[in-house]
């Protein structure tokens, strides 16, 4: 029973397996409902790379299908130094998939697992970096609405990865249901449509506010939600808790901002570009530290 499964959900793939005629894999590296995402080698960039492939029992589906090209989309449109590349895509063939650029590095939520609170030298590069992605996000009309730390890849500069879920900022507003991640929705995205919550561009701000907060204390900026409680308030705290306290010793401009991306009314969040003006000069006070990565995959 359990091998059945595991067919119909996964590819089963191995160290030097053909993903595609020009793919080779080197290891899984995780997956979601609808996909796994394989570290590879690449004949044709000649490198590693990053492959989302649609598990077997969902490369029939027109919902992931659909899905699959809207995150190329969207990469097509999100190019920013601070965002992932993708590189290109097929919905046909046995294996629908995603081709990314690989980037080297930890990614924030591992991070904080093993070591806790991140360093004034690791929180504010990220900060500054997500938020001139953010910027450009609209400009370009993109709303990533998944904001997390373990979106976040940390180097020099941080990476936004994982736009599965990016929409443009007339089709997030027309989101009427919960997208995104529990713990780090904004308050208009846990609630879509309630008294004229509309998610959008400042959702993602929020997302920064609650994923810099983690990254600053240590821990989430709210409590845990029940689930499968009844009510939006029980199942996603920030739609009316205060986010908690900051840990003594961090700079007011940066509590500031952080509190300030964290407003329940998105018309009350700061753009930005605000953000990384804000934090610049913080920065700028202490001694340059910013992580580099380097990486050499090929398979022998």
């Amino acid at each position: 029973m359990t091998s059945t499964v595991a067919a119909d959900t996964s590819w089963c793939l191995h160290e030097g397996d053909a993903i595609t005629p020009e793919l080779t894999a080197l290891r899984l590296l995780g997956g979601g409902s609808a996909y796994e995402a394989f570290l590879a080698f690449d004949e044709i960039t000649y490198g590693p790379v990053v492959v989302k492939v649609v598990r077997p029992s969902e490369v029939d589906d027109p919902e992931t299908l659909h899905g699959l090209e809207r995150e190329a989309t969207a990469l097509d449109v999100a190019h920013h130094p601070v965002v992932v590349r993708g590189l290109r895509h097929s919905v046909d063939g046995p294996r629908p998939h995603l081709v990314l650029e690989h980037v080297e590095g930890p990614r924030l939520s591992t991070l904080i697992r093993r070591y806790g609170r991140l360093s004034e030298q690791q929180y504010l590069p990220l900060a500054i970096d997500i938020a001139s992605a953010l910027h450009y996000f609209r400009h370009a009309d993109v709303c990533h609405l998944d904001i997390k730390p373990s979106n976040l890849i940390m180097g020099s500069p941080a990476r936004l990865i994982d736009l599965s879920v990016a929409r443009s900022s007339d089709a997030a507003a027309a989101i009427n249901g919960i997208i995104g991640t529990d713990a780090y929705l904004a308050p208009e995205q846990a609630a879509p449509g309630e008294a004229g919550k509309v998610p959008g561009f400042a959702s993602d701000v929020w997302g920064l506010g609650a994923t810099l907060f983690h990254a600053i204390a240590g821990e989430r900026p709210f409590p845990e939600g029940d689930r499968d409680a009844p009510t939006p308030v029980e199942r996603h705290p920030q739609v009316a808790v205060p986010p908690g306290p900051l840990p003594s010793g961090v700079a007011p401009e940066v509590s500031e901002v952080v509190y300030a991306a964290l407003e329940p009314r998105a018309a009350d969040r700061p753009l930005p570009h605000e953000i990384a003006e804000a934090l610049e000069p913080v920065l700028a006070r202490q001694p340059k530290a910013r992580l580099t990565f380097k990486v050499n995959a090929r398979p022998v």
